[in-house]
């Protein structure tokens, strides 16, 4: 496993397509949500505290991480969408429940997903292996090019991500014409958008 640095440094690898989806406020929301979720499956450091269960065990699969993504998004889909379309300082077109699933779900996999690739890479020297695939293939898989207290490996991947989310910020358009954009009033390239998209 890599520590907390390699794990947000891989989320933003992970987040950078929000990029190509949707304009800076909302890229810049689900990045965040991204890395507020990449530490996802360390969830059975807490968890352990109260049922029989280890670390790098099944909080590090892709079945758990996909079926938490999921309910956590229908969850936010019923409960947050009318909300986030009364708040005005969000300052966006009309939010759906489908684009409300589409970012919270999308979030907490990409989040979940980019930590069990980093404990993949990562040589099993403090912690045991995972079994990402579990239940369906229970062998450990193990690629073993980081060190968790390797600080080349940690906080450069941090860095190269944050260059890449800069440059990706930076960027004038946006290629992706998607139904989950979410256009704000502000900028004048995001009502283009929901003008045309309401045609």
């Amino acid at each position: 496993m890599v520590d907390v640095t390699g794990h947000l440094g891989m989320a933003l690898v992970f987040a950078a397509p929000a990029w190509l989806i949707w304009g800076r406020r909302v890229a810049l929301a689900f990045v965040a949500f991204t890395l507020g979720t990449a530490m996802l499956p360390d969830v059975d450091l807490v968890l352990q505290q109260y049922l029989p269960i280890t670390h790098h065990g099944v909080t590090h699969s892709l079945l758990f991480v996909l079926l938490v993504s999921i309910l956590v998004g229908v969850v936010a889909a019923k409960w947050l969408t009318a909300w986030l379309n009364d708040h005005r300082w969000i300052r966006s077109t009309e939010i759906t429940a489908e684009t409300v699933f589409v970012f919270a779900t999308g979030g907490l996999i990409l989040g979940g997903v980019s930590h069990l690739f980093a404990d993949i890479l990562s040589a099993p020297d403090i912690a045991p292996p995972i079994k990402p695939f579990w239940p369906i293939y229970p062998e450990p898989i193990i690629v073993d090019v980081i060190y968790y207290d390797s600080p080349l490996w940690n906080f450069g991947l941090l860095a190269v991500a944050v260059g890449l989310h800069l440059v990706l910020a930076r960027r004038e358009r946006y290629p992706l014409e998607t139904r989950y954009r979410i256009g704000t009033r502000t900028d004048p390239d995001e009502r283009q958008y929901s003008a045309t998209s309401e045609e």
